[in-house]
Order: C-alpha cells, then structure tokens, then sequence
C-alpha cells in the first residue's frame, strides 16, 4: 500500500466541515482562540454532515429487529442499510459478514472470542493495545517491531514457517502506525499469511479515516475500526470479513437477538438455536444512532472524494514534517525512515521538554490540542524512544517536572476537517515554545502537567 506525495496541492480540496471548528478556548496568557483538534488519531470530530443525518432521523428512532410500528421497521431499514453501505465502503467480498460492535477494541476482543481451539496468533509488538493484548486464550507470538516494510514481511514469514502448519493461524497487523502514522505492507502480510495456510485481521482503526481500505483488493480476513475515529459520534465499531469462524464461535454476548429459538427441555435446562447471521455476535438491543453515523461518515467521506481527502492530507503531512525538520530540537519518530508513506499521524520528541509540558503549554497558551504520553502502544514508543520496551510506562504524563525528559512523546494528528491555519499555528508554537520557552509556570497534578493558576507572574 503507498500514498502518492507528487504534485500535490490543497486546492483540490477543502476541509470538511466538523462539529467544534468555531469553538473559541481561553489561553492561560489572557484572550481566547479558536481551538485547534490535533487529537484526530485519539477521536476525529464528528463531520457536519453525519450530525446532521442524525438529527434528521432522530425523532423517527425506533427499537430495530423486533417491533411491528412504523418507526421500528424504519428504524430496522435504516440499521441493515446501513451495514450494507459499510460493506460497500470496505469493499466487503459477497460471501463477508458485517458485524457492530463497540470499537475497534469490541471488534478484535470479538474476534479473539471466536478464534477456533489451539490457534496461533502472531502480532507485532508495535500495535496499538488494542490489537496487541485481547488474544488471551490463544497461543501468541510476539514479533519484533521491523526496521523496514520489507523485514515486517520477512519477520512474519520466518515465525510463520516455524509453526504447527497443521493448526488454525492468524495474523494481526495495523494498516497505519497510531504512533508515526507509517502505512504497513498490508497486501504482501496478507500474502505471507495465506501462503503459510494462516488468516490475517486488519487493525484499521488508523488507516480507514485517512486512506480507503478495500477488503478484497488487500485480501484480508477481517477488518476492525471505529466510528469516533472515522469522523462519527457515538460508541460504535466494526467488525467486517468472513462468516465461517464468528458462525461457529459462541455467540460475543448471549441475549435477546442473537438467539433465534429458545426452549425449555424435560430435564429443566434450555436448549438455544443462535442465529448464524451478524446477529449471532449483536446481542440487545444495538446502537442504531451509532451505526447509521457511520454509514453516513462513509458516504460523506466517499462523495467528497477519498483521493482528493487523501492528496489534500498528504500536502498537510509534508508540511508539517518539513516544519519540525527545520526544528534542530525536534526529533520525529520513524520505524521505516523518512520515505515512508504515512497518514496524517505524527509523533515527536523535543530534546529538553518533558512531553507533557510541551503538550501542556500547547494547550494552555495557543489552543492546541495534542496527546502526550505512550499513545497505548507502550513497547512500540519504547523502541522508537531507545528504551527497553519492557520498561514499565503509563498511559498519559509520567511523574516528572516540567523540564525534566520523559520516556514518553508527542503526537499531533489531523485529517478531513482540519484548516491550514490549525497546522501553520501547531509549527509556530513548536518553533517558538523551543525557543523562547513557555510563558506560563506549570505543575505536575494527578500525573498530568498543568499550569500553574496560583503563580500570576510569567516565567
């Protein structure tokens, strides 16, 4: 998988209008600003356009599957239609099974739940936790994180020619590094994998907001994302990609709607037929109001143009990493070097910052919104850091003063909905915070760095 970087330019599209883009923050130095949401690869603000479906369907909301009203049968249309728009987003292959889920991380613990018996899994110590910790019940090899697209390929093939070749396998990568925005060699893993006789699962939680993901044509498994990634409110994710093991697993949840007969036997005990289809794994009553957002963010995102979204981003990444360059303090992470292509996720450090307080004064005195800390991939930033990857760390600011180096980063993220001027005020701040150093006073409190609201004087 490759972006092209050639001639671009931000003129073949505008930003996308999202929720919150004339939202004004006070600044700890005295005013207000516009906020700037760099925070896109933690939850991307929801498109304008999905809020607006929403609430134009709100007052017909109805309880799907299972009511003979109006609005229920409405209500049910509108949910099974939307399943099939994702189907169609993902380029889901005819045989392939839509299921909702929570979030990315409900759809790989779903997963994980449905794997057959003895089955290996092989992941990369460089995703995201949530892709690297549910496979619990399985046999799991852990891999190296690679140095290069190619060695991620080799890697995995030398650990698969080491396995039982008679079990069931699966793979489990990322499509787009949640920490250095870096795009996997999804299609030749794929490839690996099923020479090898093993399935693959795609962690698209990263990858389906900023680039299109088509399931056929990258011949994988599964896909997993979600919504409040992918520009959607609401608490919804998915799970998309072959029947035959989720058919066979216990249900995710036992309850109502994913049972389709339930009787009582002689002997006192009950006896349940489960249904084979996606409502197998759907017990309850589902999140309607969740699933249609994302059907609708992947019809926004299609009639906007994926490409022409793809190419406008590509311009902004290119801008913000020749920005940082010219920062001699700034060092960006990478696991595949600087040609390698990326989506619009990128991690730092700054040499004499503690990275919560460069997060903190971002905040505090331009209005920036950034994530600081070890982005629930811990052994990955880690290794990107030179430290061991077994080092204890913790999700968020660590326990040190402003000032003092961190064994953590910085991450700034953006995407469809994000103004030039958001990324031009992100690269003044940076130059300036190195060299003028923050205005404000700050203190660590309850592990996260803030500022100061008890000293009035500037530093």
């Amino acid at each position: 998988m490759s972006v092209s970087t050639a001639a671009l330019d931000s003129s073949v599209c505008a930003p996308l209008p999202v929720l919150g883009q004339d939202v004004t923050v006070p600044l700890v130095t005295g005013g207000e600003v516009t906020y700037a949401a760099l925070d896109y690869a933690a939850s991307a603000p929801a498109l304008q356009r999905v809020w607006d479906d929403v609430a134009a369907y709100a007052p017909y909301y109805g309880s799907v599957h299972r009511g003979a009203g109006y609005l229920s049968q409405l209500s049910t249309d509108l949910f099974e239609n939307s399943r099939r728009t994702v189907a169609e987003f993902l380029g889901c292959r005819p045989e392939d099974q839509v299921v909702f889920t929570r979030s990315t991380t409900d759809s790989l613990n779903l997963l994980a739940a449905a794997i057959p018996a003895n089955c290996q899994v092989f992941v990369y110590e460089t995703e995201h936790h949530a892709s690297l910790l549910p496979w619990r019940n399985a046999q799991v090899t852990y891999l190296n994180a690679p140095r290069t697209p190619g060695q991620a390929v080799e890697t995995l093939e030398r650990a698969l020619a080491d396995r039982d070749p008679y079990g069931p396998a699966l793979v489990c990568v990322t499509g787009a590094s949640n920490v250095t925005g870096e795009l996997w060699p999804v299609k030749e893993l794929a490839a690996a994998a099923h020479a090898h006789g093993a399935r693959i699962v795609l962690d698209a939680a990263q990858l389906a907001p900023h680039h299109p993901v088509d399931i056929a044509e990258l011949d994988v498994d599964w896909v997993a994302f979600s919504g409040h990634k992918l520009y959607a409110p609401f608490g919804s994710g998915v799970l998309a990609g072959r029947a035959d093991w989720l058919q066979a697993a216990d249900p995710y949840l036992a309850g109502g709607g994913a049972s389709r007969k339930v009787a009582r036997r002689a002997d006192g005990g009950v006896d349940v037929d489960w249904h084979t289809t996606a409502a197998r794994h759907e017990a309850g009553s589902p999140n309607v109001i969740g699933v249609y957002s994302i059907a609708s963010a992947c019809k926004a995102l299609t009639e906007a143009g994926f490409d022409n979204l793809v190419a406008r981003e590509q311009e902004l990444v290119s801008r913000v990493r020749k920005g940082l360059a010219e920062v001699p303090e700034v060092q960006v992470l990478s696991l595949f070097g600087d040609d390698a292509p990326r989506v619009g996720v990128i991690s730092f450090v700054v040499r004499g910052w503690n990275s919560s307080h460069f997060a903190a004064a971002l905040s505090a005195e331009y209005g920036i919104g950034v994530r600081d800390g070890l982005f629930c991939a811990h052994p990955l930033v880690r290794t990107l850091l030179g430290s061991d990857p077994q080092d204890p760390g913790e999700c968020g600011a660590p326990e040190a003063e402003p000032g003092e180096r961190s064994l953590n980063a910085i991450r700034v993220s953006f995407g469809a909905g994000t103004p030039d001027e958001h990324i031009d005020r992100f690269l003044r701040a940076v130059t300036e915070l190195v060299r003028e150093g923050a205005q404000w006073k700050y203190r660590t409190e309850d592990g996260r760095c803030v500022p100061d609201r008890g000293e009035a004087a500037q530093v």
